[in-house]
């Protein structure tokens, strides 16, 4: 626990150009020794590419990984460089002041944020493993002075844990555990407080089948089911890397149906969600650090993987 906490002091002093490409280095080591979760990746990924050829959305690079075997090994390699500096985010967040906010993130939804940041009522903000995860509820903090509450798989080193419970709390984010989450979330909501939830993987089992990319995956019910019962709005807030230390912020309002019953409700609020995390990704593929996980039940496991033409390794990357 002291060199994470040395290492995190370090890296919050050292040059930001300098450590951003420390991380790049750290991505592309991951991908060289985890070919495991490389090739699990590359199924994932090319999914992804395929659907946004299909649909004819997304940037060239993204696209053209349906196709191109090279063009997909670059998103592989990316994802990683993207995963190994979400960790560099989190080490320095201390560092994201509200000048920062001004000056680094640029928010495409200007209207957006207002109305959910603005409200006085509680607020369901849902995140993805996508770009940098900590920045809507820094903003938020940092914007309003309001609190955000969310829940946290717990780590297996306890003093880690507790870096982790402290540093965030000092930053306006609550940390409750995934076992009294519902219980508690809800009384936040209820108390007039927003919380925010990362939803895009079902951890604890449960989930309900969407359909994503074209193809139906387990996404978890909570943020719906805690929007149908206290009646709180719900958005979904998407940050991604724009540039060294440079980042494009959006947020969506997920329309919760008013009409049917509380299980229809719930299920239709899941889907549009579903649908929401394909717009976003759309935009970054390689950011959304997912793909290190299984996400879709039929690409969990492929032992007849085939070497990839054109790369050094047959498949190679890394999860966090």
């Amino acid at each position: 626990m002291a060199l994470v906490v040395a290492v995190a002091s370090l890296a919050s002093r050292l040059p930001e150009g300098f450590v951003i490409r420390l991380a790049d280095v750290a991505g592309w080591i991951w991908y060289r020794t985890t070919p495991e979760r490389a090739a699990l990746a590359r199924r994932q990924l090319r999914r992804v590419a395929e659907a946004l050829e299909e649909r004819g959305i997304g940037p060239a690079r993204a696209r053209a990984a349906a196709t191109d075997p090279r063009a997909l090994e670059g998103l592989v390699r990316a994802a990683y460089r993207h995963a190994a500096r979400y960790y560099l985010e989190v080490i320095r967040t201390p560092r994201m002041t509200s000048r920062f906010m001004r000056e680094r993130v640029l928010i495409e939804t200007p209207d957006v944020v207002e109305e959910a940041f603005e409200s006085a009522g509680p607020v369901v903000f849902v995140g993805m493993h996508f770009g940098a995860i900590e920045l809507p509820a820094l903003y938020l903090a940092r914007r309003s002075g309001r609190r955000v509450t969310g829940p946290m798989e717990a780590v297996g080193d306890p003093e880690l844990q507790r870096w982790f419970v402290r540093t965030r709390g000092a930053l306006g984010v609550r940390i409750v555990g995934l076992r009294e989450a519902r219980r508690e979330l809800l009384a936040v909501l209820r108390a007039g407080e927003s919380v925010g939830i990362v939803a895009d993987r079902d951890i604890s089992g449960g989930g309900m089948d969407v359909e994503v990319f074209g193809h139906p995956a387990p996404l978890p019910i909570g943020p719906a089911l805690l929007a149908v019962e206290s009646g709180a709005p719900i958005y979904l807030a998407a940050v991604r890397r724009d540039g060294p230390g440079r980042y494009r912020a959006r947020l969506s309002r997920i329309d919760v149906p008013h009409d049917g019953t509380r299980r229809e409700r719930v299920e239709a609020t899941v889907r549009r969600l579903g649908a929401a995390f394909e717009i976003a990704i759309a935009d970054a593929p390689e950011q959304w650090w997912a793909v290190f996980h299984p996400f879709w039940p039929d690409l969990a496991a492929d032992p007849a993987e085939p070497a990839t033409p054109g790369s050094e390794l047959p498949s190679a990357e890394p999860a966090p």
